[in-house]
């Protein structure tokens, strides 16, 4: 078994969530950043080597500090600056990997989002579990509304069976090099046309394995999911008092 990295990436500056001061990564739910309440659940796994956090170039000094604040196992993590695009936000994070000397051919990389803060740790551990089995893998829910393509004027071209529709989340993880190899061997088209990093390995027709995700594993994006996400913490720390 290869050495595994997480790579949580918060190179996102919010513009969905309105005029906000801060990017949304650094809103508090619950007392705390939405970036730490995500950072702590990977910072207790002891499988990783090291948890990379890609940051938006200028908030890169702020996002140390914060860390540094409320994480007393900060040793174990390492604040990059990401990149133009998602994508080569997770590059920024392999070339850390690289440089370390610890890119092989067994090397596992986690990508997950630094606004999704209730990633499990059932989640993580099956991440890792299949891709190392299959070399990719996606966490994903069934998708629960009918599925609606439209495209072009605002007609309805297709209506896929949704038994095998899926809404995608994070984490995604990959044998680290394999993203590379695969990233850099991409046309410039189809690097345009990337919504993922597992668009990837869907383009060039490699095995992406399913992960089953979690309905309040949400990403937030907008200023209704900081009242979910509130919500679902004031849960959580009831059944933790229970």
């Amino acid at each position: 078994m290869g050495k595994v990295y997480a790579a949580v990436l918060a190179g996102g500056i919010g513009q969905r969530m309105g005029n906000v001061e801060k990017p949304k990564q650094f809103m508090e739910i619950g007392g705390k950043p939405i970036i730490i309440h995500t950072l702590e659940k990977f910072a207790v796994h002891p499988g990783l080597e090291k948890i990379l956090v890609l940051s938006p170039k200028a908030w890169v000094g702020y996002t140390s500090d914060i860390i540094r604040k409320y994480i007393p196992m900060s040793d174990k993590i390492a604040v990059l600056e990401g990149g133009a695009t998602r994508n080569e936000t997770a590059m920024n994070a392999i070339r850390y990997i690289e440089q370390a000397g610890d890119l092989d051919e067994d090397t596992i990389l986690i990508t997950h989002d630094s606004v999704r803060p209730f990633v499990t740790h059932r989640i993580i551990e099956e991440n890792i579990r299949f891709a190392e089995k299959y070399g990719a893998t996606d966490t994903v829910i069934p998708a629960t509304d009918t599925i609606v393509q439209s495209l072009k004027d605002g007609r309805i071209d297709l209506i896929p069976d949704r038994r095998f529709m899926y809404q995608g989340q994070t984490p995604q993880t990959f044998h680290a090099k394999k993203l590379k190899d695969t990233y850099e061997a991409l046309t410039q088209d189809e690097k345009d046309t990337l919504t993922d990093a597992c668009k990837i390995m869907v383009l060039k027709g490699e095995h992406v394995h399913l992960v089953e995700g979690e309905v309040f594993n949400i990403k937030i994006t907008y200023p209704y999911d900081i009242t979910v996400a509130k919500a679902l913490l004031g849960m959580k720390l009831e059944e933790q008092d229970a």
